[in-house]
C-alpha cells in the first residue's frame, strides 16, 4: 500500500532578521537535493508528501509555515513578496541554495513569488490555486466566490475579517465537500486523515489570522510578473479536480514562459500525494546535472 504521508524527520524554527520565527520541517536525507514545499491552505509544516519516494530520489524536502500559521510568527499586512524574502533568508541559513520548489493548492502564489524573486531554481505547481481575481474568470465564478474575490481586491481588511472565523473543522468540511471520490479515498486513509487533522490544528494554533491573510493574498490580484519568470515550471492538475482552477491551469501555464502543463487522468486535488514520484522526478530533472 502506498504511504502518502510520514512524520517529519526534523523540525525547527529560524529567527529572521526582524526577530520573527519561521517554522520548518524536513523529511528525507539531510544531505539530499533540497526541495522547498509551500503547502496548501491552512496546513502546518508537518504535512509533507512523497514519503515512499524521498530516500530513493535523494530528496531533502523542506516545508515552511507561513507567518501566523503553525510555529511562524504573525506578520500583519504581509505580502507575497515578503514570503519570498523570508524564504531567501531561510535558504541561506539552512544551506538550501536556490532549491527546487513545490507550490501546492493555496501555496501556489507564494511559490510563484519565490520564482519571480529568483529565490528558487525550478518549480512544480501542483493542483495550484489559480489567480481567480484575473478578469478572464469574472463571468465564470459562483456568485458567493465572486463576492469574496471582489472583497479581497477592494477591501482586504474586510475580507480577512470574513476568513478569520474559520476553524480546522471548517477547512476539513470545505475540502471534503469539494472533492471527487478519488480524493476522498486519499483523505480518508487512516494515516493521512490523522496527519491532515494534526496539520490543520497546528496551522490554527495561533488563531485564524494567518490563514485569513493567506486567503486574501491568494484570492486577490497577485501582483507577480509571471511573464518575467525564467526558471523551469511544471504545472500539474488531476483531470477530476474542479476546485483549484476553472480551466485546469491552462491560462496560468500560458502566462509563464516555457511552463509545461501535465494533466493526470483519474486524479484530483490530491495529485501531490498520489503522484509524488512523477512530480518530484520531473522537478529534479531541472536541477540535477544530466547523467
Amino acid at each position: 500500500m502506498t504511504t502518502y504521508i510520514a512524520a517529519p524527520a526534523r523540525t525547527g524554527e529560524e529567527r529572521l532578521p526582524d526577530g520573527r520565527l519561521l517554522g520548518w520541517a524536513e523529511w528525507g536525507p539531510a544531505d539530499g537535493t533540497p526541495v522547498l514545499l509551500c503547502p496548501g491552505a491552512a496546513t502546518g509544516r508537518s504535512l509533507g508528501f512523497g514519503a515512499d519516494a524521498l530516500t530513493a530520489l535523494d530528496v531533502r524536502l523542506v516545508s515552511v509555515d507561513r507567518p501566523g500559521l503553525g510555529a511562524s510568527t504573525p506578520m500583519p499586512g504581509r505580502t507575497l513578496a515578503d514570503f519570498a524574502a523570508d524564504v531567501r533568508v531561510l535558504a541561506a541559513r539552512r544551506g538550501l541554495g536556490r532549491p527546487a520548489a513545490v507550490g501546492n493548492s493555496q501555496g501556489a502564489p507564494f511559490s510563484l513569488a519565490c520564482a519571480a524573486a529568483d529565490v528558487v531554481g525550478a518549480l512544480a505547481l501542483v493542483a495550484a490555486a489559480d489567480e481567480i481575481a484575473d478578469p478572464r474568470f469574472a463571468d465564470g465564478l459562483p456568485p458567493e466566490l465572486r463576492h469574496l474575490v471582489d472583497l479581497s481586491v477592494r477591501d482586504p481588511d474586510a475580507a480577512e475579517a470574513v476568513f478569520a472565523d474559520f476553524t480546522p473543522q471548517h477547512m476539513l468540511d470545505l475540502v471534503r465537500g469539494g472533492s471527487p471520490q478519488c480524493d476522498l479515498l486519499v483523505y480518508g486513509e487512516e494515516t493521512f486523515a490523522a496527519a491532515y487533522r494534526r496539520a490543520l490544528a497546528e496551522a490554527f494554533a495561533q488563531g485564524a489570522g494567518g490563514y485569513a491573510r493567506d486567503t486574501v493574498l491568494a484570492m486577490g490580484r497577485w501582483g507577480i510578473d509571471l511573464a518575467a519568470i525564467r526558471i523551469p515550471v511544471d504545472v500539474w492538475y488531476g483531470t477530476e479536480g474542479r476546485s483549484h482552477s476553472p480551466d485546469h491551469g491552462a491560462g496560468l501555464t500560458a502566462r509563464i514562459p516555457g511552463a509545461v502543463r501535465h494533466l493526470v487522468p483519474g486524479a484530483g486535488g490530491a495529485v501531490l500525494w498520489t503522484h509524488a514520484p512523477q512530480i518530484l522526478g520531473t522537478l529534479l530533472g531541472h536541477v540535477r546535472p544530466a547523467r
